[in-house]
């Protein structure tokens, strides 16, 4: 990559990163709440972030999830994933993050954040690398370093855990993995 490459400087910041942090509705979801007659709700995932979320964990990148609302779905799919860090019904993030930072031992500048709406603001403008789902609000898609092509609970995770991994040098040899 060249420096006069527009994402050089995108790679500068993800080569940092030591944990990603994601919002859900709309970052892992694609945002549609469903509930049945009952008051039960539920949430579709895609398979591919979950996919990219377990390979950043084994590159020793952390994931954590902030979430406004609280959701046994969300509960359910982070321990699939093994994800520890979950902060479930923070409609305010910032004291969450702060947490973070302090018992991770991390700077801003060593986070990436995921979102797409306006309760992300708080972390992204203070996240190293702050990155948008392509369908965020446009607030939110003017203040990130980094937008994905791919909508909220379509792939967007991935393409952000790709990001990252390449720019740490891991990607390649994730991918020759599968092929040998």
């Amino acid at each position: 990559m060249s420096g006069n490459d527009p994402l050089s400087g995108i790679y500068a910041k993800a080569s940092l990163i030591k944990l990603l942090v994601l919002d859900v509705d709309g970052v892992l979801t694609d945002g549609k709440l469903f509930f049945d007659h009952q008051g039960n709700e539920y949430k579709s995932f895609h398979a591919q972030d979950g996919h990219g979320i377990k390979l950043l964990r084994q590159t020793g990148v952390e994931v954590a999830v902030i979430s406004g609302r609280r959701s046994a779905a969300v509960t359910l799919r982070m321990n699939s994933l093994g994800i520890s860090h979950v902060y479930q019904g923070h409609e305010d993030k910032r004291a969450a993050f702060q947490e973070l930072l302090t018992s991770l031992q991390l700077s801003p500048e060593q986070v990436a954040y995921v979102g797409d709406d306006l309760l992300d603001l708080p972390i992204m403008t203070r996240a190293g690398l702050a990155i948008a789902v392509h369908d965020a609000v446009d607030t939110v898609k003017q203040r990130a370093h980094w937008q994905t092509s791919r909508c909220g609970g379509q792939g967007a995770v991935r393409e952000a855990c790709d990001l990252i991994m390449d720019a740490q040098g891991h990607y390649d040899a994730i991918v020759n993995a599968y092929l040998t």
